[in-house]
């Protein structure tokens, strides 16, 4: 970044490589030994998206994670399919680091930043959810929690005219994923339906959204993640901020990125880095692959 011009292969070759621990300390190193802010420096040397993911990257998945929750919140209206990628179906310690980190940046709590963004009925969901008192992924499975789970869920959504939604956000915010798998495949056993059929016919909107994506994340995340990269490409225009989010959140964990690549591929009939390169281009479409190779 010195001097004239930006030798952007070179940001994309040492950035899009470390992990969350070696980024932090590359982060830190650079700030200190050179009396420098290093995104402050990307911010003013790039551009566009390709800046938005470098910044994305510098910033480590804890920071970029609170800043895309400030994004999703700050300005005229919510961008919900911001927030709902960053808070659903997170674990507690997650969700409490968080809480922390959005406080200490901002001087704010972030219940209250989401509470008065949202209207009440998702409002009343995503307070649930930042509680964090979901079912640790250790807890037992208890067949008989789950079928009185299901009983309750069928009874507020699939057996009344009209749907009690707090019934359903109460128990899916704060059943573990494994108890969620439990209660999925116990309905299609028990009512020989699809669970996530009935949430599309009982909701809408933003709630609709969120209640999927807690149940696609809980069932199957690596299908759910490979869906959410074609959602953000498909159809006219591609989705830019979201695509950017989701490919640097992807790339921290190498394992679970090369199951998304190989779940996409089996869903799609199609290499997800090539779907990538006939979507988007130059120095961003550079940084966006080599996240995925």
């Amino acid at each position: 970044m010195k001097g004239f011009g930006t030798d952007e292969n070179a940001l994309i070759r040492i950035l899009s490589k470390p992990d969350p621990l070696q980024i932090n300390l590359l982060r830190n190193t650079y700030n200190t030994r050179l009396r420098r802010n290093l995104e402050a420096d990307i911010k003013s040397e790039t551009s566009k998206y390709f800046r938005d993911g470098l910044v994305a990257i510098v910033q480590g998945p804890l920071g970029h994670d609170v800043h895309e929750v400030n994004r999703a919140i700050k300005g005229l209206g919510t961008k919900e399919s911001v927030l709902n990628d960053v808070l659903l179906g997170r674990s507690n310690a997650d969700m409490r680091a968080i809480k922390q980190a959005y406080q200490e940046t901002f001087r704010k709590s972030l219940e209250s930043e989401v509470k008065g963004d949202l209207s009440m009925k998702t409002e009343q969901l995503f307070g649930l959810v930042m509680a964090a008192t979901r079912a640790e992924e250790f807890a037992p499975i208890d067949p008989g929690q789950i079928d009185r789970d299901v009983s309750e869920l069928h009874r507020a959504m699939d057996a009344r005219v009209g749907t009690d939604q707090i019934t359903v956000c109460s128990i899916l915010s704060q059943r573990s994923d494994a108890q969620i798998r439990a209660i999925n495949h116990h309905w299609k056993q028990k009512y020989h339906s699809d669970m996530e059929k009935v949430i599309d016919s009982e909701f809408s909107g933003h709630m609709e959204d969120a209640l999927l994506l807690m149940v696609r994340r809980a069932t199957d995340r690596t299908m759910s993640d490979a869906v959410q990269l074609e959602e953000a490409m498909a159809g006219f225009g591609t989705k830019d901020n979201l695509l950017v989010a989701r490919i640097v959140r992807l790339h921290w964990n190498r394992q679970h990125m090369e199951q998304v690549k190989r779940a996409y591929q089996h869903r799609f009939k199609r290499d997800l880095i090539q779907r990538i390169k006939g979507e988007i281009s130059g120095d961003y479409e550079n940084l966006m692959v080599a996240c995925l190779t």
